[in-house]
């Protein structure tokens, strides 16, 4: 009997997990299939059921610090950084140190400062009904992020196309969505995706294609320690995913 109940439990533990898998901060892929007509990159056959309705406004919805955090925080922030100096070794009171602990604190708070941002807030005055159809494409978006396993940075350059359906976008605004998402701790193909799913749900367009040259610091500085790595993602979504040549279009335009 109590195997059984076991056997249950990890059943629904799986379930749950698989579920909040399914989403990446907030954006669905099922959503995002079922407005281009494909899954994405790595999660399978859509399966054809709707979305949650919430899905569909998802974008609109992302903020998990506010700047009254921030100043709530910082003195918590400081003195963590001031337990790190001592445990390094070193002297968190002599000249040098004193102000770093600070420093440090209010430093991380602005590399991480996508989180006090909403894709809503860059978006909601700069989306333009537009009779436009032909490939648009942002290349070479400077990008600096921050690497979620050992919290050193990830810099490089991202590369934006999308195949308008009607409605286009300022195009600075594709830039600061790239800035949103870059400034959260991170790993570079959660941000690619991130990118992507954030233009189709804001769009609706007939297809949008995210490439992601970086380096990364953590097998730059420590580990490996290969110094000319460069680490490259892509997301391909709607038409960019179908058409091989719309692909192939998208890919030589970046690289021109």
């Amino acid at each position: 009997m109590e195997r059984s109940k076991q056997k249950q439990l990890n059943q629904s533990e799986k379930q749950t997990t698989s579920a909040s898998d399914s989403s990446v901060n907030g954006h669905f892929d099922g959503m995002v299939a079922k407005m281009t007509g494909v899954a994405l990159s790595g999660s399978g056959e859509s399966s054809g059921q709707k979305p949650p309705s919430h899905a569909l406004e998802s974008w609109r919805e992302e903020r998990t610090r506010s700047v009254e955090d921030n100043e709530m925080s910082l003195p918590s922030i400081a003195a963590a950084y001031t337990t790190i100096l001592r445990g390094l070794g070193e002297d968190p009171q002599r000249q040098g140190l004193l102000k770093t602990p600070w420093r440090a604190a209010t430093a991380m708070q602005f590399f991480t400062k996508g989180y006090q941002e909403k894709i809503i807030d860059v978006l909601n005055d700069a989306i333009f009904d537009e009779d436009h159809d032909e490939m648009v494409i942002v290349k070479d978006i400077d990008m600096f992020s921050m690497c979620e396993h050992h919290l050193v940075p990830i810099f490089g350059r991202v590369h934006i196309g999308y195949l308008p359906n009607k409605r286009v976008v300022g195009i600075s605004k594709l830039a600061r969505i790239v800035e949103i998402y870059s400034r959260r701790l991170q790993v570079q193909e959660r941000l690619t995706k991130q990118i992507a799913v954030a233009i189709t749900e804001a769009l609706q367009p007939a297809g949008v294609g995210v490439v992601i040259e970086a380096t990364h610091m953590c097998m730059v500085m420590r580990g490996v320690q290969k110094m000319n790595s460069k680490t490259v993602t892509s997301t391909m979504l709607g038409v960019f995913r179908e058409d091989p040549k719309t692909r192939d279009e998208f890919l030589t335009l970046i690289r021109s």
